[in-house]
């Protein structure tokens, strides 16, 4: 063998070695997130013929009267904020005593008569309301269960910048798990002459659905 076609067998070996690596790590990285976005992308895909049952819970109670002028005391600031600020700590202190509802870190509408705050989450959805002059203080909870839960997950609904954070960093571990299945695929493309028929399938068959099907 001569030192050119050695050199290129080393070549060859080093990049592959090198493809194979990284393709294991983002596999590895990636293995459970593909389960749960391949199983859910199919619920999703078949939510109109697998029911769901909300579950619906309501509270209601009444603020003592010193507490509601401190949160009325609050009023004109969160007025000049656009209308919108959090919950005051004593109110957020009294809604987690009363029913175990966290509010930390959650903007709410304030006008002269009442404080609306909408409390969306994945697999359910929640308000709460405070009536001013009464005091009043109502709270819904809607609970869509596990399966509508993990749909949210999928579509990034209501999840919050931890969960955005990790859809991206998985959609790049994902798209380095393709391209270097790609590289790996072209080096070995020579040994197996159904490698490129199957990826141009895998390209030829969404499009022509889109064109024909998809209006």
């Amino acid at each position: 063998m001569t030192a050119p076609a050695r050199s290129d067998n080393r070549r060859r070996a080093y990049w592959l070695k090198t493809l194979h690596e990284w393709h294991w790590v983002s596999s590895a990285i990636c293995l459970v997130g593909m389960i749960l976005f391949s199983v859910t992308g199919f619920t999703l895909n078949h939510a109109g013929q697998i029911e769901a049952k909300p579950v619906v819970t309501t509270h209601n109670g009444t603020v003592d009267d010193a507490l509601r002028a401190r949160i009325e005391q609050q009023l004109p600031a969160a007025k000049a904020s656009q209308g919108k600020a959090p919950l005051p700590a004593e109110l957020q202190g009294w809604l987690r005593k009363q029913w175990d509802i966290d509010t930390a870190g959650r903007e709410a509408e304030w006008s002269d008569d009442e404080i609306y705050l909408s409390l969306p989450r994945p697999g359910g959805d929640a308000w709460l309301r405070l009536s001013l002059p009464e005091g009043e203080v109502e709270y819904e909870r809607t609970d869509r269960g596990w399966l509508s839960y993990f749909n949210d997950l999928h579509k990034g609904r209501n999840t919050g910048t931890a969960w955005s954070w990790f859809i991206d960093i998985f959609a790049a571990a994902t798209l380095v798990f393709s391209v270097t299945g790609l590289f790996i695929l072209k080096m070995h493309a020579g040994n197996r002459p159904f490698t490129w028929p199957l990826v141009g399938m895998g390209l030829v068959v969404p499009v022509l659905l889109a064109l024909l099907f998809i209006h």
